[in-house]
């Protein structure tokens, strides 16, 4: 038994094997390279030594602080304080101004239009993207269609308090459900309603649906909000239907679904989010982006 459990030796180097075979290749007992280990065991000192200079365990309610007592979050906050100061001169200004007038003033425009540009990758690329050219259910801020006016008076109130939200000045305007057990329309007549409006925008429409008795439907069921010739209403956020611009598409099968489901997309507001000066700096970034009036 006991020359059972003696080693066995390689011939070729004088090492002993593990014991373990593959295919007839036997595993050398080989130790660790000495450099090796010395540098793993200077790794496990190292790491305790972090362990206590830096913060490393999590408690039950807060955490080890280290004897640095560092914290990236105390840097982080550091770092905006010293931009507070060094902004606060142009912040002042910006706060103070009135929003048409900051285009008059270039250094005061160029500072606007750098932390507005800064506000809106953080807040609202996700949704209008990073090149302000939006996406399906989000308008491209780039053009100069607008649902609620393109003043730059007018993109501070969207931007300050949103759409269709809980803030009592926040815009409001659902487009309402057309179809359904108990809507205004019939399928068919949805259809009829929904090429007339491709009609309106220059867009091919079905062969054979009745654009006269889709006319007389949009008329009855449309134009109070969209206008007999469907320019919109801004005051409302009745959109233009004779551009070939819509936030939803225009292809008949999204029109249909927009009439039979209606829409009721929501913004959030800004204001209670963004301090003052930032959502000024919003605006005029977002009013110079091109399609601003």
């Amino acid at each position: 038994m006991a020359d059972h459990m003696k080693p066995e030796i390689d011939a070729a180097t004088g090492r002993s094997t593990t014991g373990h075979e593959w295919d007839g290749i036997k595993e050398l007992n080989s130790p660790l390279p000495k450099w090796w280990l010395y540098i793993f065991y200077a790794t496990i000192v190292w790491s305790i030594g972090y362990w206590i200079v830096y913060p490393a365990w999590p408690l039950v309610t807060t955490h080890t602080k280290g004897l640095f007592g560092y914290s990236s979050r105390q840097d982080v906050a550091q770092d905006l304080d010293a931009l507070r100061t060094l902004r606060a001169g142009r912040s002042a200004a910006l706060a103070s101004t009135p929003l048409p007038d900051i285009a008059k003033d270039p250094a005061l425009l160029t500072f606007a239009l750098a932390q507005g540009k800064a506000a809106f990758g953080d807040n609202c690329a996700p949704c209008h993207g990073t090149s302000a050219t939006g996406s399906p259910g989000y308008p491209n801020l780039r053009d100069d269609v607008w649902l609620w006016g393109g003043r730059i008076e007018d993109i501070h109130q969207t931007i300050a308090h949103g759409i269709r939200n809980a803030d009592d000045r926040s815009r409001q305007g659902p487009m309402p459900a057309f179809g359904g057990p108990n809507g205004a329309l019939k399928p068919e007549e949805i259809v009829q309603v929904a090429n007339f409006v491709r009609q309106l925008s220059g867009q091919s429409t079905r062969a054979g649906v009745d654009l006269a008795k889709g006319r007389e439907l949009f008329a009855t069921n449309c134009s109070s909000c969209h206008g007999d010739e469907g320019r919109g209403n801004q005051e409302l956020g009745a959109p233009n239907l004779t551009t070939p611009v819509a936030i939803y598409g225009l292809d008949e099968r999204t029109i249909i679904q927009t009439i039979t489901q209606g829409r009721a997309g929501v913004m959030p507001g800004w204001a209670g989010r963004l301090d003052e000066t930032t959502v000024k700096a919003l605006a005029v970034y977002v009013h110079a982006l091109g399609g601003g009036r």
